[in-house]
């Protein structure tokens, strides 16, 4: 079964929008878990606008399972990663100002940069993903970084499913089967949801986990956060 990573980051925008700690982030990331999901992501930014530094703190001696940190590999979140040595890194090429992850790396222009962080992570015993597109000559030159895995950046298909699934699951299929050629283990993430998911999840030959924060939190706001984990996982069975 393809393991389930619950971003957190909305309940951390929800509280800081009003200050203090409700919703507490914390418990947040403890039911996640309690109620079925293997794993939890977060992705501190450099402003701090939802998961803060000390968030990351707080939350990795409560996370059994998996925790997971997404970032841009700048010297304050490297140093962050080798301090709360989490189980998975997932690095990621965002600005400091862009609003949500919109781009995989060019694992070609940036080859030397992401062996040279990469490395260091593993060095540390900390698993590594890279945050990529679909595109099949970046997805094999991954591998030359030493990665772990990849995460396939999914909103391209979560955008054309409505209009045609079979197309938009196309790329990614390909992309998977060169990952899988060259050794590099699946992971996926951006605008997966209740509708798309269980299409995506039986059709990606080896597709160890996907990370969903938005829809799955806006879910829980009308069904609950135990029913929404729930739901979540029953499309992954």
């Amino acid at each position: 079964m393809t393991k389930l990573s619950v971003n957190i980051n909305k309940i951390a925008t929800i509280r800081n929008a009003r200050g203090g700690n409700v919703p507490d982030v914390l418990k947040a990331a403890i039911d996640c878990e309690r109620f079925g999901a293997q794993g939890v992501t977060v992705h501190p930014r450099p402003d701090e606008r939802h998961i803060r530094y000390q968030d990351v703190r707080d939350i990795r001696p409560m996370v059994s399972t998996e925790f997971n940190i997404e970032g841009y590999p700048n010297k304050s979140f490297i140093d962050l990663v080798l301090e709360v040595k989490p189980h998975q890194v997932t690095l990621v090429p965002d600005p400091p100002d862009v609003l949500t992850s919109n781009a995989g790396w060019d694992t070609m222009k940036n080859e030397d940069f992401l062996k040279e962080v990469i490395q260091e992570f593993q060095q540390n015993k900390i698993r590594t993903s890279i945050f990529i597109e679909t595109d099949e000559a970046m997805v094999r030159n991954a591998a030359k970084t030493g990665t772990d895995r990849i995460e396939l950046y999914t909103e391209s298909y979560a955008k054309i499913f409505p209009v045609n699934k079979e197309r938009a699951i196309e790329p990614f299929v390909q992309a998977a089967n060169v990952a899988n050629e060259v050794g590099v283990g699946i992971n996926a993430g951006h605008d997966l949801d209740l509708n798309n998911l269980r299409y995506f999840a039986e059709n990606i030959p080896g597709l160890l986990e996907v990370s969903i924060g938005h829809a799955l939190i806006s879910d829980a706001l009308y069904m609950g956060l135990e029913n929404a984990v729930q739901l979540y996982l029953r499309e992954l069975r």
